[in-house]
């Protein structure tokens, strides 16, 4: 029994568009062959994993971060011929194995500076060991471009040297050549040339006889030749077998080191196997983020429940488009294991079934959905789906004839861990028969306790929703006002097909019209339109649920700004006070100015002054006054409250009060206008002039009591 019935499966969800867009983002061969060995699982923990290592990228993607893992060299060939005894590998091949390595360490060391997360990107690596030996060995004797180092070997060292310095020799002698031939008028146009891998002059024909050496070739012309001078055959000599000792050498060294890499073959086989698994990875984080993708929660019992899902191409079109896309709410649990989806064609039935079918599949091939966060699936152990024509020409089979042949297996192998889809159950055959044996299939698989999604036009498919346990209605909305398809479902109520109102958009003759209504079965015809009228007072009745709320945001957004008008009713308030603040600060400031001014004053005056005394006196008014007034404003309340002047002039014995500081006090003598007034304990002497006679007020429980 294949977990995936049938073989084409993959194609009638299109689930063959998302690993195509998925193997697009995919940088290496060994992700992209992962991509195409993608299967359907069955297993909660390796999808759990899979979704978690997903999702764990593309947080590292959306938040900008970097994972270096930009390693991108095919090496399956490198990696075979270090398993073969005596084969060799180029500078920039092994170059390639060094670069694997780098990536490796910078992997290790970026998941050691993000300790305790990505914890499920890192358990991919735990088992890696990084071998620094691997880039020692090469870097000892290939530089970045890719050749062999000078000092790879004494050997090389010594046949470069003596390489150079003949090169050298030999340049000086073939310009001094040059030169004497240029001065015999031998040289042709050209002057030298290169052939065979050795210097020539290029020489006028007529002249070839005169000048000795080896003659390599001709022009086409042949008005000149090439000749490589008698003088510098044996520097040539000498450098083409340097040439070939350096080539030897460092054949040499390359076999060395490959052979030595060769022991590390099986830890280079993981590195590259780990480049591919985070490069695989990276790019369904990528799909996911193109996607608005999330990981939903998963169950290891059968059901689901999508809260916002769309479907992933759909959405992706739109996006282009700039199209709004209708998001998709169903859910398929015990009590409600079948859904039958009615409603007008082209109103988004079978889209919202392969919407369903196809994240069934994304999620169980580890890839993340476009749908909420609340969303939750269950694992299923089969998908079986039939969509579409299925008709076989091969086993002569017509279109009915393959889809009972479905429904067969469908019957034969469903049970309570299969999740199917159907669509158009029934269609290509009569219509009475074929619903019966619809309705006679439903019943099966209700029977078997499986799960699934169904669409039809037949009636006794709709109404099975309240015989049979297990199955439930869902509609595509339909506004027949003005005829156009909501593409929503709402699951709880049958659909109609709107056939008639089809028909009128198609522009049909109204007598054709009215006339397939006449013959229409009178009982089919009334429950048809009494769907559609229901289906339409739901429409306005959500019509009007729109309109509140759109009322409700716009009252929001009243209280919203008026509550910014208080805030700043509240703000100019407060600048208000810090002005009215900053203005009493000024005159603080002016007066503490004007101060200083008649302080200076008061120094030049003293200076000056023969009578200082009135210069103290002064300076005390001057000093003290602005304080003493309101010391004295506060006193002369407080004693308000507990005397109250007599009116008669002050005699020994009388309470008085000053009429500077408000103090009250004991007179207790008088002479020459002065007096001793005794303030709590302490005698003061006064002048009388400053002080009035007072007595006690009398208090309220006095007066009471009188």
């Amino acid at each position: 029994m294949s977990y995936l019935y049938p073989q084409q499966a993959i194609e009638s969800l299109e689930f063959h568009k998302v690993l195509q867009l998925l193997e697009q983002k995919c940088r290496t061969n060994a992700a992209k062959e992962r991509v195409r060995k993608i299967k359907f699982q069955t297993k909660l923990e390796l999808i759990e994993r899979a979704l978690l290592q997903t999702e764990e990228y593309r947080n590292i993607l959306s938040a900008s971060d970097y994972f270096p893992n930009d390693f991108t060299k095919e090496l399956q060939k490198e990696l075979k011929l270090l398993q073969v005894s005596g084969a060799t590998l180029q500078g920039d091949q092994l170059n390639g194995i060094k670069e694997l390595a780098f990536t490796i360490r910078d992997m290790m060391s970026w998941f050691k500076r993000h300790q305790g997360i990505f914890l499920h990107l890192r358990s991919l690596s735990d088992k890696i060991v990084y071998e620094k030996k691997i880039a020692e060995i090469i870097e000892e004797v290939i530089d970045e471009t890719g050749l062999v180092r000078d000092n790879a070997s004494r050997e090389l060292q010594t046949i470069r040297t003596d390489l150079a310095r003949t090169r050298q020799d030999l340049r000086r002698l073939f310009d001094s050549i040059l030169r004497k031939l240029q001065k015999q008028g031998y040289l042709a146009d050209i002057s030298e040339g290169f052939l065979n891998g050795r210097r020539t002059v290029a020489i006028h024909a007529e002249h070839k006889r005169i000048v000795k050496g080896i003659l390599h070739g001709e022009s086409d012309t042949q008005k000149t030749v090439f000749i490589e001078p008698e003088e510098t055959i044996a520097l040539n000599n000498d450098i083409f077998s340097l040439e070939r000792a350096e080539k030897r050498e460092e054949f040499r060294i390359l076999s060395q080191v490959t052979a030595t890499l060769s022991g590390y073959h099986p830890l280079l086989e993981q590195y590259y196997n780990l480049v591919g698994i985070y490069d695989f990875i990276r790019a369904k984080a990528l799909l996911a983020k193109d996607m608005n993708a999330n990981r939903p929660r998963l169950s290891n019992h059968p059901g689901l429940q999508l809260v916002k899902a769309y479907h992933p191409l759909l959405y992706l079109q739109h996006l282009q488009q700039n199209k709004p896309t209708v998001p998709l709410n169903i859910a398929l649990d015990k009590q409600q294991r079948i859904l039958i989806i009615s409603g007008p064609n082209a109103g988004g039935k079978t889209v919202s079934m392969k919407t369903v079918g196809l994240l069934q599949l994304m999620v169980q091939s580890g890839l993340l959905i476009p749908a909420s966060m609340d969303s939750e699936l269950g694992i299923f152990k089969q998908m079986m789906i039939h969509i579409g024509d299925t008709q076989s020409i091969e086993h002569e089979l017509s279109t009915y004839s393959a889809h009972l042949r479905d429904m067969n297996y469908f019957m034969q192998h469903a049970n309570g861990k299969t999740l199917f889809f159907i669509d158009e159950l029934g269609s290509g055959s009569d219509p009475n028969l074929g619903g019966a044996f619809a309705e006679a299939i439903v019943e099966e698989l209700a029977h078997k306790q499986a799960y699934g999604i169904i669409t039809t036009h037949y009636l006794n498919l709709k109404v099975m929703a309240g015989k049979v346990q297990g199955i439930v209605n869902g509609a595509m909305s339909f506004d027949e006002e003005r005829l156009e398809p909501l593409y929503r479902l709402e699951v709880g109520k049958p659909g109609s097909s709107y056939t008639f109102a089809i028909a009128e958009r198609a522009g049909l003759p109204s007598k054709v019209i009215e006339r397939a209504r006449q013959i229409t079965d009178r009982g089919h015809f009334k429950l048809d339109k009494m769907l559609s009228k229901t289906e339409q007072q739901s429409v306005r009745l959500e019509d009007k649920e729109k309109r509140l709320d759109t009322a409700i945001q716009e009252q929001e957004r009243l209280k919203s700004k008026y509550e910014v008008l208080i805030d700043k009713e509240r703000l100019r308030q407060h600048l208000e006070t810090l002005k009215l603040q900053n203005k009493i600060k000024k005159e603080e400031l002016d007066y503490l100015r004007d101060m200083e001014r008649k302080f200076k004053q008061i120094i030049h005056d003293w200076k000056k002054a023969t009578d200082k005394q009135e210069v103290i006196n002064a300076a005390e008014q001057l000093l003290f006054k602005r304080k003493q007034l309101q010391t004295n404003e506060a006193a002369a309340k407080k004693t308000d409250k507990h005397y109250e002047a007599t009116g008669k002039l002050p005699q020994v014995g009388d309470w008085v009060r000053s009429t500077q500081n408000h103090q009250v006090g004991k007179l207790l003598s008088l002479k020459d206008q002065k007096g001793i007034v005794q303030i709590g304990n302490l005698p003061f002497t006064i002048k009388l002039e400053e002080w009035i006679s007072v007595r006690k007020k009398e208090t309220k429980l006095t007066k009471k009591k009188s």
